[in-house]
């Protein structure tokens, strides 16, 4: 059936809403701004608090008659050749969650690519799954990970033939795709399903020259922030579904078991005004979009001491299979100052924000939204930078292990070492214990550390050197990781 995408059913039912008058006496409290704060209104403006109505019950009809989400779903999943699309007001970190419960249950094994981000690694504590770690491809030069191979799903499924399907982060936050077409086509082979952790991908359905699409390439769920690379509102997610070997009301049911019975209604509204947008204008935006970013890449590579990673860094044997060029991803290696001394002197300096920093790059994420003035301010940032860098104190070098150092042995489940009894030992005593915490450089979220892995002395000095150098470590019980939390023996 064609659909009309210059409907937008959401944002359509809210216009509804104010021109009826509607009064209620129901949540939430502020009443369409009339109770809150006149400092909080002067700073969030009245637009918020009007947008934030009850979904039942105020944007739809108590029974939700009307279908308003429903439609609008429905109109999303057309948008991006899906069976099904699910919006989620918790983030992609429910969304990808809700994909892993239900393909595997407690005790059930699943294949899971170690560079996933920690809302996958707060899925298999909570559900008790197995993960099958499948070792990303490092390249060991620039001390960065690309997605696993197809080949190496293969020889898990091989070595582990009861798994029930397998999780895949592609793009990687740097940019860089797996070869999703194979990895869903081995897969399928074994009629188990492919989920993909398309977090930093909603754009990918909108251009021909962007990477390939996760439903495209046939996979069975796959899990998108519309808040990321797209218009919607931080927290606004949407996760699709085509094929039958995951059950719609199974995952329907898991989201419903995790998510918020009182979404917000703002956030609906961002996602669905993003696919209409996308449908109406998404080719033009992103055509802009993609030569933008060639034209800043080019300049940056001009400015002394920055090389920007493109697709010949990135893919090849042994690397990516594919490249998105918006994460604009620079090497400072050779102005010998970390990424993270660099993202707070641009922020210091100039107000302007990195995406991502680590040891050796930082990294300036171009959306649709960027344009000249944008861009100009950023290049006018990062060549005062480099002119400056020279005089910058060195600081801390952050001590990088060997890929062969870098991965731990999984001695105890997640979910078993996370709920184990646990104390804390100081940090030079710790190597050779089992963590019962995650520590995860933030950003990107991926984890160093998972509970139940085995401690050693080369990823500590890595996590220590990095904290010394600017490094954030959110998640530990210890942030300056002075103690670590352990399994008690």
């Amino acid at each position: 059936m064609q659909m009309n995408h210059e409907e937008a059913p959401v944002l359509d039912a809210l216009a509804a809403y104010h021109k009826r008058d509607e009064l209620g006496f129901s949540p939430p409290g502020h009443k369409q701004a009339r109770g809150a704060a006149p400092e909080v209104r002067a700073v969030l403006g009245d637009a918020v608090f009007l947008g934030d109505v009850l979904a039942s019950g105020g944007l739809d009809e108590r029974r939700m008659k009307s279908r308003v989400l429903q439609r609008a779903e429905d109109l999303m999943a057309d948008a991006v050749h899906a069976d099904h699309a699910f919006f989620s007001t918790c983030g992609s970190s429910l969304s990808v969650k809700a994909a892993m419960l239900s393909v595997a249950s407690h005790g059930e094994k699943i294949l899971v690519g170690r560079d996933a981000h920690k809302s996958v690694i707060s899925g298999l504590i909570l559900s008790g799954v197995e993960p099958v770690w499948i070792e990303p491809r490092w390249d060991a030069e620039r001390h960065l990970a690309h997605p696993p191979s197809a080949a190496d799903f293969e020889k898990a499924f091989s070595e582990h033939p009861d798994a029930k399907g397998a999780l895949v982060t592609s793009p990687t936050p740097y940019g860089s795709t797996a070869d999703l077409r194979a990895i869903a086509d081995i897969c399928h082979a074994r009629s188990r399903p492919l989920v993909v952790d398309e977090a930093w991908g909603a754009h990918l359905p909108f251009h021909p020259d962007l990477p390939t699409w996760a439903m495209d390439a046939g996979a069975d769920v796959c899990v998108t922030s519309i808040h990321k690379m797209g218009s919607g509102l931080e927290q606004g997610s949407v996760f699709h579904l085509q094929g039958d070997l995951i059950d719609h009301d199974t995952l329907a049911s898991r989201a419903d078991l995790l998510g918020t019975t009182s979404p917000s209604v703002l956030l609906y509204a961002g996602i669905d005004g993003w696919r209409r947008q996308m449908m109406l204008d998404g080719h033009a935006l992103m055509s802009r979009a993609l030569d933008l970013a060639g034209s800043v890449r080019r300049q940056i590579e001009e400015i002394d001491g920055m090389h920007v990673n493109d697709r010949a860094d990135f893919c090849g044997p042994g690397a990516a299979t594919g490249f998105d060029p918006l994460p604009v991803v620079i090497d400072i290696g050779e102005l010998g100052v970390t990424g993270y001394r660099a993202a707070d002197w641009l922020r210091g300096q100039h107000q302007v924000d990195a995406h991502l920093m680590d040891h050796r790059r930082i990294s300036a994420q171009l959306t649709h939204a960027d344009d000249g003035a944008t861009t100009g301010r950023l290049l006018t940032a990062l060549r005062d930078f480099a002119r400056r860098a020279p005089s910058l104190p060195r600081g801390p070098e952050v001590a990088v292990p060997a890929p062969s150092e870098l991965r731990m042995t999984q001695v105890r489940l997640p979910r078993d070492a996370y709920f184990a009894p646990t104390q804390d030992v100081p940090v030079e005593e710790a190597a050779g214990r089992i963590s019962a915490e995650m520590v995860t450089p933030y950003p990107p979220g991926i984890p160093a550390v998972l509970p139940g892995e085995q401690l050693t002395e080369p990823v500590l000095r890595y996590l220590r050197s990095g904290l010394a150098a600017g490094m954030n470590l959110p998640d530990p019980a210890d942030p300056e990781l002075n103690t670590v939390r352990v399994c008690a023996e």
